[in-house]
């Protein structure tokens, strides 16, 4: 087993524990202002840029990264709230949309503000133009899908 370079593991160690820090940060934010998890906040704003407001279960378990089953117990917390409902899909049975409700618009706009300000203050304010630029750039790299002759070491 090959092990990483110095470069190679402060890189991702700095990756991780940046992550872990402002999500972290992100997510207090949301439960104490808004009694909201980030999670919950990112599958409303994922039904609020989809078309019509909905997105497939599958499709919204995509966007945001959790499993099906884990996707199935946020949206049904979100349907209890009144900020989602599910829907049927005309066209395939075994198919069901989640759909953001007028509430769960109010809410989103009412979170929003705090989790900008929260994403602003934790991210964005500490790196300069330059490194926020550069950050994009390589991170927009790393999450391409590989190319047919490109084998990703982990996936």
């Amino acid at each position: 087993m090959s092990t990483l370079r110095p470069a190679e593991l402060r890189a991702w160690r700095a990756f991780l524990n940046a992550q872990a820090t402002v999500l972290r940060q992100l997510e207090a934010e949301l439960v104490a202002g808004e009694g909201m998890t980030l999670a919950e906040y990112d599958v409303l704003v994922q039904l609020e840029l989809a078309p019509e407001h909905r997105l497939h279960m599958n499709e919204l378990s995509e966007h945001v990264r959790l499993s099906p089953s884990g996707i199935t117990r946020l949206v049904d917390r979100l349907v209890r709230a009144g900020l989602v409902k599910r829907g049927p899909c005309a066209t395939d049975r075994r198919v069901t949309w989640a759909i953001l409700t007028p509430a769960g618009h109010a809410r989103l706009r009412r979170a929003t503000p705090l989790h900008l300000r929260g994403v602003r203050d934790h991210f964005a304010r500490r790196l300069s133009p330059e490194h926020l630029d550069a950050l994009a750039r390589a991170l927009e790299s790393v999450a391409c899908e590989p190319t047919s002759d490109e084998t990703p070491a982990i996936r």
